[in-house]
């Protein structure tokens, strides 16, 4: 069941919420497999401490000889199978992101969950993979967020990302991140999305200085701290989208 990772604007926690996830369904047991499809940009693999490795998915994108198995690493603190990127320049020019659905459409029958990871802004990237996915996650920074432009934000964020996923008839949900608002702000927000966007809010992760740590360590923080605030908080969304696909 592929599940696409998506957010409006840099720096709002897209791909520590897809490490995170994706600890969440191995430490349960599921065979996952998280994608690195930020193929410009991809920065997955050094949330795994997967900095240097030989094969990548630019790797399958440039020769399709390369066997996808090759480019699967387990990272060994959390049972998750990653697919990292490539950050070289010379790995990046020239190609092509519709060879990545391919990618996942073949993964998907071989792990139960299949978390991608995309670009900021609309996914260029990974466009193509959602005609395979099934669900779609949209991250929302609330730090840089305040209440008061919360609304313009949903307007040219939220429902711009939702649109694209109601269009390949995803099931989408949304993950609120890096929360240092009280909780009356909170419940405004998650009121304004799930009343005036229709969308349910499957997580809020709180700011928690475990996270940068954890990305540094390359262990994401649910594995790395699992009862620092965060790391709670990514488990109970968790919850929600197992019973999502699997129940």
């Amino acid at each position: 069941m592929p599940v696409i990772i998506v957010t409006g604007r840099g720096g709002a926690g897209k791909t520590t919420t897809t490490a995170n996830l994706s600890v969440y369904f191995a430490q349960k047991e599921y065979r996952t497999l998280a994608i690195d499809g930020d193929l410009f940009l991809p920065n997955l693999g050094f949330h795994f401490a997967l900095e240097n490795v030989n094969y990548t998915v630019h790797s399958l994108l440039k020769n399709p000889e390369v066997d996808p198995e090759w480019a699967i690493y387990k990272h060994a603190k959390t049972g998750v199978n990653v697919m990292p990127g490539s950050t070289r320049l010379q790995d990046v020019i020239g190609i092509s992101p519709k060879r990545l659905r391919d990618i996942v459409e073949q993964m998907r029958y071989k792990f139960p969950v299949v978390f991608v990871d995309s670009p900021t802004g609309i996914p260029f990237d990974t466009l193509p993979t959602f005609e395979v996915a099934d669900y779609q996650i949209i991250v929302v920074e609330v730090e840089r967020s305040p209440i008061y432009s919360f609304e313009t934000m949903v307007e040219n964020e939220i429902n711009k990302l939702k649109a694209i996923g109601e269009e390949y008839g995803l099931k989408i949900g949304v993950v609120l991140n890096k929360v240092r608002e009280s909780e009356d702000v909170i419940d405004h927000i998650i009121d304004e999305i799930t009343e005036n966007v229709g969308l349910p809010v499957v997580g809020v992760i709180p700011f928690d200085e475990y996270v940068p740590e954890s990305i540094n360590v390359g262990i994401p923080v649910l594995a790395y701290k699992p009862r620092s605030d965060a790391a709670i908080a990514f488990y109970e969304a968790g919850e929600i989208l197992e019973e999502w696909i699997f129940k």
